[in-house]
C-alpha cells in the first residue's frame, strides 16, 4: 500500500485534465505531430539503421506519453540496432506520469518518455528521476534540459502564429502576443483552448508574466472575440479558407499540410519579442529512480539524440532536433534564429492552475 500523500499527488496529476474537462463540459485534447504519408524530405518511416550506443542489454520498460504511431518506428529501430528488448506502455503524458507516481517503488518503468516538459518537471520534483550522465546532458542546449540534470529534451516544437501572406503581410503581424489584443484583430484570430499545447503556452505565460498579466491577456483576447477551434490543424484549414487571419499553433502543423499540398497558402510567423508566444517546448525523457535497467534507459536516450534518432524527428514529424550536431531541416527556421524567453521548462508542471484560470474566465 502507498501512503496517502503519494496517492494524492498521483491522483492530482492524473485528474487535472479529466476533472477540468468534466467541469467545463469539453473534451481536452493532447495533439502530437503525425507521420506524413509522403514526407517532404525523405520517405522512410524510420531512421536508417545505425550503430547504437553500447548498452547492457536485457529488457527496457518504457512508459510513453507519446503515441505508438509516432514513436513506435523509432523504438523498433532501436531494438534492431541495439539488441535490447523493449516493452512499451502507451498512454497520455499525464496518465503515464501519474501512473509512475502511483506505483511508487514498485513501478516496472525504467524510462519515462513524455510529450512535454511539464510532466517531466512534475516527476523530477517528486524525486522520481535519476540524474543523467554528463555526456547525455551535454548533447543539447541547456534551455532544453533540466537545470538539475534530471531529464532531457529529445525534440522541440515552437509556438507560432499562422497566417496567409496573400491576405496579411508579415510586417502587419504583432511582435508579441499582446499585440493580438489590438482592435484591428477583433474576430480575426483563432485559438484552441482545449489543446494541450495551448494550455502549456498559457502556463508559460503565467510563469513568465505572473497570474494577473496572464489573466489580462486572456481577458483582452476574449473581448476581441477569437474564433474557437477544436484543435490546431483546424486553425490552419481556417486560415487557408479565409475564415480567420491568424491562429495560435505549434510550428510543425504547417509542414504536415505542405507534405500533402505543396501549394498550401499558410505560413508560420515567429514572434520577435521572445515572449510566451514564442516558447519552444520539448518532448523528452528521464530515467526512473527505481529503474531495473538504467543502462538500457541511458542507451535509449543516447539513441534518440544520435543522428538516427534526431533525423527521424527532423524529417518525419518536422519537430526540431535538439542535438547540436544535427543540421535543422531547411524548411524550419533555425532555433538560433528564434528569440525565446528565459524559461525553466520544468516549471510548466502547474497545468491545474492553468485549467482553473481558463475555467474561471469561461474559456473552458
Amino acid at each position: 500500500m502507498f501512503g496517502t500523500e503519494a496517492q494524492d499527488k498521483a491522483t492530482a496529476l492524473a485528474g487535472q485534465v479529466a476533472q477540468a474537462a468534466a467541469l467545463a463540459g469539453v473534451e481536452l485534447s493532447e495533439e502530437e505531430p503525425t507521420l506524413p504519408a509522403e514526407p517532404i524530405v525523405i520517405t522512410a518511416t524510420a531512421p536508417e539503421a545505425s550503430t547504437a550506443p553500447a548498452a547492457a542489454g536485457g529488457t527496457l520498460v518504457i512508459y510513453s506519453g507519446r503515441g505508438e504511431e509516432l514513436v513506435g518506428p523509432l523504438i523498433e529501430q532501436f531494438e534492431q540496432d541495439s539488441g535490447i528488448v523493449v516493452e512499451v506502455r502507451y498512454g497520455s503524458t499525464a496518465e503515464m506520469a501519474a501512473t509512475i507516481l502511483e506505483e511508487g517503488d514498485n513501478s516496472p518503468a525504467d524510462l519515462y518518455y513524455g510529450q512535454d516538459a511539464g510532466a517531466l518537471g512534475a516527476l523530477a520534483k517528486e524525486g522520481r528521476l535519476l540524474t543523467l550522465p554528463d555526456d547525455i546532458l551535454a548533447a543539447v542546449d541547456p534551455r532544453f534540459r533540466s537545470p538539475e540534470g534530471m531529464w532531457i529534451g529529445t525534440s522541440g516544437r515552437a509556438r507560432v502564429i499562422v497566417y496567409d501572406p496573400a491576405r496579411v503581410a508579415e510586417s502587419d503581424l504583432p511582435d508579441d502576443i499582446f499585440g493580438l489584443c489590438a482592435p484591428e484583430w477583433k474576430g480575426r484570430v483563432g485559438w484552441a483552448p482545449t489543446n494541450g499545447s495551448f494550455q502549456a503556452f498559457v502556463t508559460a505565460l503565467r510563469v513568465l508574466e505572473g497570474e494577473e498579466r496572464a489573466r489580462e491577456w486572456l481577458t483582452c483576447m476574449q473581448a476581441n472575440e477569437p474564433v474557437v477551434f477544436p484543435n490546431n490543424g483546424a486553425q490552419l484549414e481556417a486560415v487557408a479558407a479565409g475564415e480567420i487571419d491568424a491562429g495560435l499553433v505549434n510550428h510543425y502543423y504547417l509542414y504536415q499540410f505542405l507534405a500533402e499540398n505543396p501549394d498550401f497558402p499558410v505560413r508560420n510567423h515567429h514572434l520577435p519579442a521572445g515572449d510566451a508566444g514564442s516558447i519552444v517546448n520539448i518532448a523528452g525523457a528521464g530515467i526512473i529512480n527505481t529503474a531495473a535497467n538504467p543502462e538500457a534507459a541511458e542507451a535509449f536516450i543516447r539513441y534518440m539524440l544520435s543522428e538516427a534518432g534526431q533525423t527521424y524527428f527532423n524529417t518525419q514529424t518536422h519537430e526540431y532536433p535538439l542535438s547540436a550536431e544535427i543540421e535543422v531541416n531547411p524548411l524550419l527556421v533555425p532555433l538560433a534564429d528564434i528569440k525565446t524567453p528565459d524559461l525553466d521548462l520544468s516549471n510548466l508542471d502547474d497545468l491545474d492552475g492553468t485549467l482553473t484560470l481558463l475555467q474561471e474566465l469561461g474559456i473552458l
